[in-house]
């Protein structure tokens, strides 16, 4: 029954001040008992995505790199399985907003890549990070199998439904989402509730828990919601922090509940393989291919 902790900082201007600041907070966490330690999206940067600037490309280190490098070492001292997410240099040009799964030795285990890339007035992700290649992975650790899946694919459930079966026992999401001014008022709860449901339905729909670790605080026009929750696998939040605080969220994870609950609600067992070809393709409906009266 591994415990684990979400992440929910503030971050700054100073890549290395985040960094320190996470790690820190890695450590707490640790010396309360937690065993897997996940942190929020692009953890060592402001959400810079805000507005189009080439100038933010500076921010992108290699992974590994050094960054990746300081998780290694606190999660070998500390003995906790980290994923660790970072704004990711691969190439000239080439960048990814990528999360690093560290086992509690340290070893990095791999990398997961964000799949979908999201475009919206404040998040301009789309000039910013190529999408991922490195397809839907969970990976076993020493305390359990894991998955991770990073902010706008927490609105997909292929991509929760294709890491859940990988073996992922937790889906893991670094988030970094939040509100906007002219928004807040009419639709801020309406946006928070489909974000939190969705990701609860991923939690029902296959058997497993759903972990989310969102930013907090105010960052130029952006008032990000924090609200980090944990999911069981009937879809119940266990643990849920507060919009406005910088706080560790812990959660107790018990995998023998979620085994008895999978052979009572088995919905991979029922599940009709030979009648999804329609997911491949983009769009499909009677209306494209119209019957002949």
């Amino acid at each position: 029954m591994p415990r684990i902790a979400l992440l929910q900082n503030r971050a700054t201007a100073d890549p290395a001040e985040n960094l320190a600041g996470t790690i820190e907070s890695l450590r707490e966490a640790a010396a309360a008992g937690a065993q897997i330690i996940c942190t929020q999206e692009m953890c060592t940067t402001l959400y810079f995505c805000r507005d189009q600037d080439s100038a933010h490309f500076d921010l992108a280190e290699p992974m590994p790199g050094p960054a990746t490098q300081a998780f290694q070492k606190a999660a070998a001292e500390a003995g906790v399985v980290v994923v660790a997410a970072a704004f990711e240099r691969r190439a000239p040009g080439l960048h990814h907003n990528t999360a690093a799964i560290i086992d509690a030795d340290g070893a990095l285990l791999g990398l997961y890549r964000k799949m979908h890339i999201p475009q919206d007035p404040g998040f301009e992700e789309k000039f910013y990070f190529t999408p991922g290649d490195t397809g839907y992975r969970a990976w076993r650790t020493r305390f359990g199998t894991i998955g991770v899946l990073i902010c706008w694919d927490q609105w997909f459930p292929e991509a929760a439904r294709l890491t859940a079966m990988q073996g992922a026992h937790i889906l893991f999401y670094p988030t970094a989402i939040g509100w906007l001014p002219e928004e807040k008022q009419a639709l801020g709860e309406r946006q928070h509730s489909a974000w939190e449901t969705v990701q609860r339905g991923h939690a029902i729909a296959n058997g497993c828990y759903v972990a989310a670790a969102n930013r907090t605080g105010t960052e130029g026009h952006t008032e990000f919601w924090g609200r980090s929750f944990v999911a069981d696998y009937c879809g119940e939040v266990t643990a849920r922090a507060a919009t406005a605080e910088e706080r560790i969220l812990y959660a107790d994870c018990d995998f023998a509940a979620m085994e008895e609950h999978r052979r009572m609600w088995p919905f991979f067992r029922d599940r009709r393989i030979d009648s999804y070809q329609g997911l491949l393709q983009r769009w499909g409906t009677a209306a494209d291919h119209p019957s002949q009266p």
